[in-house]
């Protein structure tokens, strides 16, 4: 089944969409304690397959970026901790996965975010990025 993978703005962590109600979104975290938490409509909410990052020519779906971080790092999570790293470290390695990245528009919070989202997909068990794992598939019953 593919899945809606989501972020909430002033939360951390990823979420799976599990259920929509009326004016609200069940949500379940994607961490090994699998809380399950409501978004409302004051919650600013954001579907992945939603997000891109900018480049010198056409922005690159996010999607593809985490795509491109799965070869480098051969399916594994970055080995880069974000949070101790400096920001030369972070955009270098931007660069590796996201070639002509536009450095003036991305924030080193970004990158840190983009690294942190790929483990945890990652150690969710979410590797086909390029397949559109998280996009809704519709099921004929």
């Amino acid at each position: 089944m593919k899945e809606t993978i989501l972020s909430i703005s002033g939360k951390p962590g990823l979420f799976r969409l599990l259920a929509q109600g009326n004016g609200n979104l069940i949500l379940e975290t994607l961490d090994e304690t699998k809380k399950r938490v409501s978004a409302g409509n004051r919650d600013r909410v954001t579907s992945l397959r939603d997000v891109s990052m900018y480049t010198l020519d056409e922005d690159m779906p996010l999607m593809q970026v985490f795509e491109n971080m799965k070869q480098k790092e051969n399916g594994a999570e970055v080995a880069l901790d974000p949070r101790k790293a400096s920001k030369e470290e972070l955009f270098a390695y931007l660069e590796e996965v996201l070639p002509n990245c536009d450095t003036d528009r991305i924030y080193p919070s970004d990158v840190k975010k983009l690294i942190q989202w790929y483990n945890i997909l990652v150690k969710a068990g979410y590797t086909d990025f390029a397949e559109g794992e998280f996009e809704e598939e519709e099921t004929a019953e």
